[in-house]
C-alpha cells in the first residue's frame, strides 16, 4: 500500500521503518526542517534532556551511543534518531519543511494535500502545539518591550542574559529551562500554579530512579484497570506494603532535595504523582533555590501582564513582579487540525478526547491510524511495537473486536485514566504509568510477546528494549508468509554499533564483513 506518515518524531520514524520493512510504500510529512520531532533544533530549548535513562528511550533494535551520557540531552537524541532513520534507510521518505494542510478521506483511500495513498498514519505526537496562556495586557507588555514565549519557542540561552525572567510551570520541562536561564538572567522566578512531586535520579544518592519506576514491579505500584498476577496482591492484601513503597520515594526526596526547608513540599503523597505529572528531578534546580538564583512562587499563577515604563507581571497573590522574558512551558494541546470536521466527530467524544483502540486505530475512519498517541516512560518502545500492529492490521491479521466492543473498550479506558490520572492523559493520548500494559496488550493482539520469563526479569530489573528487538522480524516475516503471527522465543537482540553519523556505506562494508544485513520483510 501507499502510506502517508504525518510527523517525523520517534513515532513516525518508528513506523516508516516498519511498514518499508512490510513492503509499503511510505511518504512521510514533518513541518519541521530536521528529522526527530520534540527533539528539532526548531523545538528544544536549553537545557533539555530524557527523563528516562538512554537504554530506555532506546528503540529495541538501535541501541544508543556507548558514549552518550545516562540522560542524554537534546542536541544528542536528534543526532540518535537521524542516525536511526539513516540507518534503516527512511530518512529519504520525509518531506521536511512541509506542514499538512488537509487529510480527508476518498472513495476508500485518502487524498493528503492532493495526493492519493491508500492509508494514513497520525504521528505528529502529543507534544505537538504548546498551550501559551492567552494573558490580559499582552499588547502593552509587548509594547513595554516585554516577551512572552513558549518552551519550545526559547532557543537562544543569550535572550535571558541580564534580564528578568518568570517561567511559568513546575514540570520537567520547566525545571529544565530555569536551571539554564538562571545562570545568565538577572532573576529567575517560577510561577508553580501547582507543586508536583519530583523523583530523584539518583534516590538517595545512590539508587537510579530506573531501579524503581522503571520496571514492572515499578508500574504496578499504580492500580491497572485490570490488575493481574501480582497486582491483584498489591492492590488487595498487599496494599499497605505497597503504599509504603511508593511513598517512602516521596520521603526520600523530601529530604535529599531539603524540600521542607525550601518550603516545596507537595500536597498529598508520592501515590498522587501520577495524578499531576510525573517528573524527574532537573539536576540544579534545587540548589538553584537553595542558593537564590531561582525563587520558586509555589500555587500562584499570572493573572496579567503590565506595560508602561517597563515589562512587569501581576501574580494572582497581587506580587507585581518585573518580566522581561515570561516563558510558558504550559503544556501542549492534542490537535489534527489536517483532519476534516466528519473525520474529528468521529475521531473524538464529547469532552475532546482521542477516542483509539489501542491508543492506535479510530473505530469509524478507515484507513487512518495513530502511533505516538501513546505517550510514555518507554515512548520509543511503545511507538515501535504500534507500528507493528499497524503492520499487522494492514495485512489483515488483527482479530479485531466488533465495532461496538472496541467502543466500549475504549470508554472504559478513558474513565480509568480519568480517575487513574485526574484527567491529566492528554486528551487520552497519554499511558503513563501503564507503559509495559500498553506492549503487553499491543503484543498480545499479535500473539507476539517476548517470553515469560523475560518479562518476569523486568519485573526487578528495568525494562530493557533491546528484549523486544525480534518482535518486528519475526512479525513481518509471518505476515509475508500469510500465517497470523504467533509467539517465538527471543533471542539475542541485534546490536548495531555504528557510531551516530557513520555513513550506510560504511554500514555497508560492516554488513559484508560480519554477516549483519538490515531485516526486510522478504526475509
Amino acid at each position: 500500500m501507499r502510506v502517508a506518515v504525518i510527523g517525523a518524531g520517534v513515532a513516525g520514524l518508528a513506523t516508516a521503518k516498519v511498514l518499508t520493512q512490510a513492503g509499503h510504500e511510505v511518504v512521510g510529512y514533518d513541518k519541521a526542517p530536521d528529522l526527530g520531532g520534540v527533539w528539532s533544533r526548531s523545538r528544544r530549548y536549553p537545557g533539555v534532556t530524557t527523563q528516562s535513562p538512554k537504554a530506555q528511550y532506546s528503540l529495541s533494535d538501535f541501541p544508543m551511543p556507548a558514549d552518550y551520557p545516562q540522560w542524554p540531552d537534546g542536541e544528542q537524541v536528534q543526532r540518535y534518531f537521524a542516525a536511526y532513520a539513516e540507518r534503516f534507510g527512511v530518512d529519504g521518505l520525509f518531506r521536511l519543511d512541509t506542514e499538512v494542510v488537509a487529510a480527508e478521506p476518498a472513495a476508500g483511500r485518502w487524498l493528503v494535500d492532493g495526493e492519493l495513498f491508500d492509508r494514513v498514519v497520525v504521528a505528529n505526537g502529543v507534544f505537538c502545539e504548546p498551550a501559551v496562556p492567552d494573558y490580559p495586557g499582552l499588547a502593552e507588555f509587548t509594547e513595554a518591550g516585554g516577551k512572552l514565549c513558549a518552551g519550545t519557542e526559547f532557543h537562544d540561552i543569550e535572550d535571558a542574559r541580564g534580564k528578568h525572567v518568570l517561567v511559568v510551570g513546575y514540570g520537567k520541562s520547566a525545571c529544565d529551562v530555569t536551571v539554564a536561564i538562571g545562570e545568565v538572567a538577572a532573576s529567575t522566578d517560577v510561577i508553580a500554579r501547582q507543586m508536583l512531586w519530583k523523583v530523584p535520579r539518583l534516590i538517595a544518592g545512590r539508587v537510579n530512579f530506573k531501579m524503581l519506576l522503571l520496571t514492572r514491579m515499578g508500574e504496578a505500584l499504580f492500580r491497572y484497570l485490570r490488575p493481574r498476577g501480582v497486582e491483584r496482591f498489591l492492590h488487595g492484601p498487599g496494599n499497605g506494603l505497597r503504599r509504603r513503597m511508593l511513598n517512602s520515594v516521596g520521603s526520600v526526596s523530601v529530604r535529599q532535595f531539603g524540600l521542607a526547608g525550601l518550603g516545596l513540599v507537595p500536597p498529598g503523597r508520592m501515590e498522587d504523582i501520577v495524578k499531576g505529572a510525573i517528573g524527574l528531578a532537573t539536576e540544579g534546580f534545587f540548589e538553584g533555590v537553595a542558593d537564590g538564583s531561582i525563587t520558586v512562587r509555589r500555587d500562584t499563577t499570572i493573572t496579567r501582564l503590565l506595560g508602561g515604563k517597563s515589562p512587569r507581571a501581576e501574580l494572582s497573590d497581587g506580587t507585581v513582579l518585573p518580566a522581561d522574558l515570561v516563558v510558558c512551558a504550559t503544556g501542549f494541546r492534542q490537535g489534527v487540525p489536517f483532519l476534516p470536521e466528519s473525520v474529528q466527530r468521529e475521531l473524538l467524544d464529547e469532552r475532546g478526547n482521542f477516542m483509539l483502540y489501542r491508543q492506535i486505530r479510530p473505530v469509524s475512519a478507515p484507513g487512518l491510524y495513530f502511533n505516538g498517541y501513546n505517550s510514555s516512560f518507554f515512548s520509543p518502545l511503545n511507538a515501535e511495537m504500534a507500528a507493528v500492529w499497524i503492520a499487522a492490521d494492514l495485512a489483515g491479521a488483527v482479530d479485531l473486536p466488533s465495532d461496538s466492543q472496541m467502543r466500549q473498550a475504549i470508554r472504559d479506558q478513558l474513565a480509568f485514566m480519568d480517575v487513574a490520572t485526574d484527567t491529566h492523559h492528554c486528551r487520552g493520548a497519554k499511558i503513563i504509568p501503564f507503559s509495559m500494559h500498553n506492549v503487553d496488550e499491543v503484543l498480545g493482539d499479535l500473539d507476539a510477546n517476548i517470553s515469560a520469563l523475560t518479562r518476569a526479569s523486568h519485573w526487578l530489573n528495568p525494562v530493557d528494549p533491546a528484549a523486544y528487538a525480534e518482535v518486528t522480524p519475526k512479525v513481518l516475516a509471518r505476515l509475508v508468509n500469510g500465517t497470523k503471527p504467533t509467539a517465538a522465543p527471543p533471542t539475542a537482540p541485534r546490536r548495531y554499533d555504528r557510531p551516530v553519523g557513520r555513513t550506510p556505506d560504511a554500514d555497508r562494508h560492516t554488513a559484508d564483513r560480519d554477516g549483519r544485513r538490515p531485516i526486510r520483510a522478504a526475509e
